[in-house]
């Protein structure tokens, strides 16, 4: 034991001696734990994950292997320093850099863990409401990391964070007065994913008369395809200060009104017949809710009456009208069902005045 004692005093003494070589040897021992810890704490966490059937906490034990070899590895850096450099000359700086690296290592894993976990659940949920918004709190959460990485980093280092919070208000009253109409769609934004007016998939009809699908929701604008396959670009300020009709609604159908005028010549229940029976062979017509027929009104040359009738596909309109609307005109012309012109009947009466000098002459 003496013997051990006197060789372990020896070495250390020239470890002490030659700062750099211990270091250097350390260093590479601190390698080797690092990697021994990780596969050590990996085996022990997916022993765990691997009782579960969801593969989230996998991806994020995944995202824990690296912050774990390198936490190792600094806290051996620390050991180094204090064991054979000189306190007072070192220490001061290399733990502000290892609290810097510290700080930088996790702030990167936090944002690499909120990133799986906002893709995962955009993937798994099947609520079409809630996916729509979590783009915009994935964003709002990797910007509170980066901001708290941020004033971290300044407070470690000595810099006095209030002033540099005063400029930056001024610096962002400045911004915001040169980019009002960027933070006018930004809070747009916010409020069509709050409000959720529409969702991506919906066909809606723009106050200017535009129609077509939503087929993307920005921070900034919003993307609709209509039917042309023109894609609109509408800046979200517009959106919601606008009234906007969403014709997929609450509702999987979407109801045609077809209107039409008849010769006061046929009688209302044959007409009523004859356009329920031309629905038949359209197949994108649903046939519960049942549809219908609806006397309107007596017009100046025709009775008017609208057929009601629920299509699945908003986007299926224009080809669903077309196909009733020529049923319609075969069906009413195979029943003899007149479809007026507009009539005028002009009565001329002759002037009091010529009917006096008429029978003066005679």
């Amino acid at each position: 034991m003496d013997q051990i004692q006197q060789l372990y005093d020896v070495v250390n003494v020239w470890l002490h001696q030659h700062p750099f070589v211990a270091g250097f040897v350390l260093a590479m021992i601190g390698l080797a734990a690092a990697f021994i810890v990780d596969k050590l704490f990996s085996n022990v966490l997916k022993a765990f994950t691997k009782k579960t059937t969801n593969t989230l906490d996998d991806k994020i034990v995944a995202e824990l292997h690296r912050p774990i070899q390198a936490t190792v590895l600094l806290f051996s850096i620390l050991l180094i320093v204090n064991e054979f450099f000189d306190k007072e000359e070192w220490s001061p700086l290399v733990s502000k850099f290892t609290d810097t690296a510290f700080i930088l290592v996790y702030s990167w894993v936090l944002w690499r863990i909120s990133h799986t976990i906002f893709n995962h659940l955009q993937l798994k949920s099947k609520r079409r409401k809630f996916t729509q918004i979590l783009p915009l709190i994935k964003n709002l959460t990797i910007a509170v990391v980066v901001i708290h990485c941020a004033y971290l980093l300044l407070s470690l280092w000595g810099v006095n964070v209030t002033p540099l919070l005063a400029s930056a208000g001024i610096v962002t009253a400045a911004v915001a007065l040169a980019s009002k109409d960027t933070l006018s769609n930004f809070f747009g934004g916010i409020s069509v994913f709050v409000d959720r007016p529409y969702v991506v998939g919906d066909y809606i009809v723009l106050e200017s008369g535009e129609r077509g699908e939503v087929v993307n929701i920005g921070m900034r604008s919003t993307r609709i395809l209509t039917r042309d396959d023109v894609l609109i670009s509408i800046p979200n300020s517009m959106m919601s200060n606008r009234m906007i009709t969403n014709q997929s609604g609450q509702v999987d159908r979407y109801r045609l009104r077809i209107r039409i005028g008849v010769s006061y010549d046929n009688e209302p229940d044959e007409i009523e017949t004859a356009l329920i029976e031309s629905l038949s062979g359209v197949e994108s017509v649903l046939w519960q809710p049942v549809p219908r027929v609806r006397f309107r009104e007596f017009g100046d040359s025709a009775l008017i009456f609208d057929l009601l009738a629920w299509i699945a596909m908003p986007a299926d309109k224009g080809r669903v009208t077309h196909e009733i609307n020529r049923n319609i005109y075969y069906k009413f012309k195979d029943e003899g069902i007149g479809i007026p012109y507009p009539q005028r009947v002009v009565y001329i009466h002759p002037a009091k005045d010529a009917t006096l000098e008429a029978d003066i002459d005679k």
